[in-house]
């Protein structure tokens, strides 16, 4: 018999997340970016959209933004809420 997945296994990780990872780590880091493991996915979801709208301008991340749908961000905020 196979063993029953645990209700709170943390998800896997969405095929966009590499476009984050490499600035926004799941574990510390020397790049001076903000940790994004472990912060609520509204949150993490709100600062997508507003640097999507241009509400929080930014260097690069306001272009990077822009390229994701609310759907591809949705579960790159979930995967990164469950991360400790």
């Amino acid at each position: 018999m196979l063993p029953l997945a645990s209700a709170a296994a943390a998800p896997l990780p969405p095929p966009t997340i590499a476009n984050c990872i490499a600035c926004h780590p799941r574990s510390g880091s020397d790049v001076p970016l903000p940790r994004l493991a472990g912060r609520n996915a509204g949150d993490i979801v709100a600062a997508m959209e507003a640097f999507r709208s241009g509400v929080h301008p930014a260097t690069v991340m306001d272009r990077i933004a822009k390229g994701f749908s609310p759907e591809e961000i949705a579960p790159i905020a979930k995967w990164y809420a469950a991360q400790k």
